[in-house]
């Protein structure tokens, strides 16, 4: 018998609503909500999203910013997006992943095109220290890649705004990798993030880790916030720990794998700490039978550094994806900041 009237869908909805609207920073319409809706495979028309948005406003989640500026959420909508429907956010982070490997347009040979960005908040006042303790992990490899793009209060990364008092950070996110490939025909398997052991300046073993399909959020921002990383010791003395992730790859691919990271770095895009023999393990990891193992750099391992030394900042991983050309080497964003202070 067919319902005519689905609570469950509408309580999904109004959930991923709250999302959206919560992500953007800022306050946000019908229309740009419906556009980023299609995102996550939900079509709902302009008109619906009104509907869905006054059932969110008599309840008290949202709130009518202006007629232009659209709807905000309110301390009771974030609440709610952070109780309801546990079962949904199961697997969200690989449900992430793969939907911003397909928006990656990045092209390494020509470098153009979009590619995917962790975005880091950083108190104003703490950004200028926050830079230096964070200039050796860029300068020494520690991440995907030395480029970034830094925003003011009220500025944009990606979809992301700047909210008053704070500086934002975007940091390329090693999804770039899975996106590349999956643009060269390559299905690339995304495992785990976790903290991997380096010994003498070689990755070792990882000791911690968190299935992509088994979680809410990116390991990364979860170890960080748990302060489980040593990636300065790793950058002083070549011992500690840092975010890596774990990836495989069919093993008939494991050449052209080999050639498009060449590619990658010539577009200064690392993060490749390995690639394992067919069938063999990696780092300790068991690998599947007729696939390749591959050890990821986390692109958030410069924001530890920042975190070990006192340096709180709230991070997003996985975020969201800009233009390459709207990228910079560290180098000039440290030398930028450093003369405005």
């Amino acid at each position: 018998m067919k319902k005519f009237f689905d609570s469950e869908g509408i309580e999904r909805k109004i959930v991923l609503i709250l999302r959206l609207i919560k992500e953007s920073g800022q306050p946000i319409g019908a229309c740009l909500i419906s556009r980023r809706m299609r995102d996550f495979g939900v079509t709902l028309s302009e008109r619906a999203v009104r509907y869905h948005l006054k059932i969110m406003d008599e309840r008290g989640l949202t709130r009518l910013a202006g007629r232009r500026e659209g709807r905000a959420v309110t301390d009771k909508g974030i609440d709610e997006l952070n109780n309801a429907m546990v079962q949904d956010k199961i697997g969200f982070a690989i449900s992430r992943i793969e939907i911003l490997a397909y928006k990656t347009t990045f092209d390494p040979i020509h470098c153009r095109g979009f590619l995917p960005v962790n975005i880091s908040l950083f108190p104003k006042d703490q950004f200028g220290d926050a830079l230096k303790v964070m200039r050796k992990a860029f300068e020494t490899g520690m991440t995907v890649s030395d480029l970034v793009a830094v925003a003011g209060e009220n500025e944009r990364l990606g979809n992301i705004t700047v909210p008053e008092g704070k500086i934002g950070l975007a940091t390329v996110c090693s999804i770039v990798i899975n996106g590349v490939l999956l643009k060269a025909g390559i299905p690339m398997d995304s495992k785990f993030g976790g903290i991997l052991q380096v010994k003498d300046r070689s990755p070792l073993r990882f000791v911690e880790l968190i299935y992509y399909s088994g979680s809410s959020l990116d390991p990364s921002e979860t170890f960080i916030m748990a302060r489980m990383t040593s990636v300065s010791s790793v950058l002083e003395k070549g011992d500690g720990k840092i975010l890596a992730n774990f990836r495989e790859v069919p093993a008939p691919c494991r050449e052209l794998v080999v050639e498009l990271v060449s590619k990658l770095n010539r577009a200064r895009i690392g993060g490749v700490l390995s690639i394992g023999e067919v069938s063999e393990p990696v780092c300790q990891v068991h690998v599947d039978l007729n696939k390749v193992g591959m050890i990821l750099t986390g692109g958030l391992n410069p924001i530890a550094c920042a975190q070990e030394a006192g340096i709180q900042a709230e991070n997003r991983g996985m975020a969201s994806v800009m233009d390459y050309r709207d990228l910079r080497r560290f180098s000039e964003a440290y030398k930028a900041r450093r003369y405005k202070q």
